[in-house]
C-alpha cells in the first residue's frame, strides 16, 4: 500500500495539472436536448457527418478527467475519422456538479449498476441515437480514456448485449472499486482480484449475452497515473469470461508497438492489447504527416500510432492506413506541465479531502 505522503504528492500534482489544462474552443459537436430520464445527470453531445446514411455504425466516446466532449474530440480526431467513413458519434459528457474534476464516476456503485445512474443515462442516449438516426443496432461501439476507459468497462459489463465492441485506453477493469480508497489503490495496481473473481464481477452485472463484445485495450508502459497492471487485469477479466487462456496470445508489432491478440473459437479476434513503449497517461495519437490523426494536448500524446484509427479498424468501420502518405514533419512540442504546488496547511483530513476532490475521486 502506498504511503500517505506519496499518495498526497501524486494527487497534488494531478490537481496542479488539471487546473491548467486548456479546453479547445473548436467544437464540432451538437447537444441532444432530451433523451430520457437521465438519472446520472449527464450532458449528451453528438456528431453526424455530412452525407450520413441510415443503418450506419455508432461510436460512443467517453472523455477522461479534466476533459470535456469537445476537447476529447479535438484531441483524438474521432469526428475527422467519422467524416471519412460515415459513422455517427455520441459523446456523453460529465458535469462538474457530479464530479468536480469531470471524471465519470466509475467507482460509485449507484453509477455503475445496470439501469441506474450514469450507466443508464448513457444507455438512454444510445437508444435515442438508434431511434432518431436509424443507427445499425448491431454496430454500436464504445471507447474511452482513463475514467472514461473505466466507464467503458462499466458499459460493456452492464449492457454487453448492446455493444459489438469496446476499447479501453489507460482504464481499469469493471467492478474492482466501489469507494474512494479502493479507487486509489486500483489506480496504483494494488488489490486487483484474480481472473476468476474479475470475471464473476462481470457475470453478476447483467444477464449473460449471446456473445461478448470484442475488446481493444491500450496502455502506456510509463503510465504513472493508472498502473499498467490494470491493462493485464482487463485482459484477464475479458478472457476468463470467454474461456480464453491469457497465455495463448499471438504476438506481433504494429507501427513499432507491441500488440497481443486472442483468437476466439470462430477464428475472430476477441481481444487485442497494445503496449505503447514509454507512453505516459493519455490517448496515443499520431498528429504529424499528411495523414495526421489527432492534436497534441494534455493527455493526448504523440506516439506515432493512432489509437483512434486502429480501434475503428479493429471494429471494421474504418481502415487503418493513413489517409494520405506523406513526409513526417517534426512533432509539436509537448504541452507544458504544471509543477505541483505545496500541500496547503489546515489539517490532514482537509488536505486529503481537497486532494481527492481535485483528483475526481470524491464528489
Amino acid at each position: 500500500m502506498p504511503g500517505l505522503s506519496e499518495t498526497l504528492s501524486r494527487l497534488a500534482a494531478a490537481r496542479a495539472n488539471a487546473t491548467q489544462m486548456p479546453i479547445p474552443d473548436s467544437d464540432r459537436l451538437a447537444d441532444i436536448a432530451s433523451f430520457g430520464s437521465d438519472p446520472g445527470n449527464l450532458r449528451a453531445r453528438h456528431y453526424i457527418p455530412a452525407g450520413f446514411k441510415a443503418v450506419a455504425p455508432l461510436v460512443v466516446v467517453l472523455h477522461g478527467c479534466t476533459q470535456n466532449a469537445a476537447g476529447y474530440d479535438h484531441g483524438s480526431g474521432w469526428s475527422a475519422l467519422a467524416d471519412r467513413h460515415g459513422f455517427a458519434l455520441l459523446y456523453p459528457e460529465q458535469r462538474p456538479a457530479n464530479n468536480p474534476n469531470r471524471c465519470f464516476n466509475w467507482f460509485a456503485a449507484d453509477d455503475i449498476t445496470r439501469d441506474q445512474g450514469e450507466a443508464l443515462s448513457i444507455r438512454q442516449m444510445i437508444a435515442h441515437m438508434i431511434s432518431d438516426y436509424h443507427i445499425d443496432p448491431t454496430r454500436v461501439f464504445v471507447n474511452g480514456l482513463s475514467a472514461g476507459g473505466a466507464m467503458t468497462m462499466v458499459m460493456l459489463a452492464t449492457y454487453p448485449e448492446l455493444f459489438a465492441g469496446g476499447a479501453v485506453i489507460a482504464g481499469l477493469p469493471y467492478g474492482t472499486a466501489t469507494s474512494v480508497g479502493a479507487a486509489l489503490q486500483r489506480m496504483r495496481g494494488s488489490g486487483l482480484p484474480d481472473a476468476p473473481a474479475l470475471a464473476e464481477l462481470v457475470r453478476d452485472a447483467a444477464p449473460t449475452p449471446l456473445r461478448w463484445p470484442r475488446l481493444s485495450v491500450w496502455h502506456g508502459t510509463s503510465d504513472q497515473t493508472v498502473a499498467p497492471d490494470n491493462m493485464e487485469a482487463i485482459i484477464a477479466q475479458w478472457a476468463a469470461l470467454q474461456g480464453l487462456s491469457v497465455e495463448a496470445a499471438q504476438h506481433d508489432r504494429v507501427d513499432q508497438q507491441a500488440r497481443r491478440r486472442w483468437i476466439g473459437p470462430r477464428g475472430t479476434v476477441q481481444i487485442e492489447a497494445y503496449s505503447i513503449a514509454g507512453l505516459g497517461h493519455g490517448t496515443p495519437i499520431d498528429p504529424v504527416g499528411d495523414g495526421a490523426c489527432g492534436t497534441a494536448m494534455p493527455f493526448m500524446l504523440p506516439a506515432e500510432i493512432c489509437s483512434t484509427r486502429h480501434i475503428a479498424g479493429s471494429w471494421g468501420i474504418a481502415d487503418t492506413a493513413r489517409a494520405k502518405a506523406g513526409p513526417r514533419r517534426a512533432a509539436p512540442p509537448p504541452p507544458p506541465r504544471a509543477t505541483a504546488r505545496p500541500v496547503a496547511q489546515g489539517g490532514v483530513a482537509k488536505v486529503i479531502s481537497d486532494a481527492l476532490r481535485a483528483a475526481g475521486l470524491m464528489r
